[in-house]
């Protein structure tokens, strides 16, 4: 029987790392991108186009899961995004627009995936949080993006409490700067070197899915910064 995980955000710079290394060590690969988008990822197995912080869309893509796969081994959660502001410049909307691609991209599918992954009493969720939801006085500059992630580090601490007794897991993986193309142009200054790569942070999912001694694990991966 395949292994089989679901990766959100699939075409992204991290995602694609994550859909390389799985298919790479034999996992079936369903990847999840943006509609409308022109996305599709052919390292992966299959492609379906969802609207991650749409719960209908979500609920959809469920039933067409259940009827064409068996169990899911593990769900990355990888769709997210990023913006500076601090309080007094932060307002309603941005706050809004992080909590949707942030926190509603992965609290829509745990929602819909947990009574699958209860039912079979195992399964890995993979969840990608950020420093300053970490360590909040990081988190002056970056408010909404920090709460919307600190939503997410609570998703995953309230699963941890609900899948007491079962082989389920739920592991964040914290990176520091992800280098990426589109960071080294808003960064050009910096030291690459010290960040972290999409690779390694991939590397560090496979081996949590693949450690069933590792329970409810943060994964800090911060480089040399």
């Amino acid at each position: 029987m395949s292994r089989n995980i679901i990766i959100t955000g699939a075409a992204g710079n991290l995602g694609s790392a994550v859909v390389e290394k799985f298919k790479r060590e034999g996992y079936h690969v369903i990847a999840l991108v943006q509609p409308g988008k022109d996305e599709m990822v052919e390292e992966a197995d299959d492609n379906y186009e969802v609207d991650v912080t749409d719960e209908a869309s979500v609920t959809e893509f469920v039933k067409e899961y259940q009827l064409q796969y068996a169990e899911l081994d593990a769900l990355a959660l990888l769709v997210g995004g990023f913006a500076m502001g601090d309080l007094e410049n932060t307002g309603r909307a941005e706050i809004e627009k992080m909590f949707a691609l942030n926190f509603f991209s992965a609290y829509n599918l745990v929602r819909a995936f947990f009574p699958i992954m209860k039912k079979q009493q195992k399964g890995t969720f993979l969840f990608v949080g950020a420093r300053p939801a970490l360590e909040l006085g990081k988190a002056t500059q970056t408010i909404a993006y920090a709460l919307s992630k600190r939503l997410v580090l609570s998703l995953a601490e309230i699963l941890e409490v609900e899948t007491i007794g079962t082989s389920i897991q739920s592991h964040v993986f914290v990176p520091s700067i992800i280098d990426t193309p589109q960071n080294r142009e808003a960064m050009p200054d910096s030291d690459f070197s010290k960040w972290v790569s999409p690779q390694e942070i991939a590397e560090s999912m496979h081996f949590a899915v693949n450690n069933p001694a590792l329970s409810n694990m943060t994964f800090k991966l911060y480089g040399e910064i």
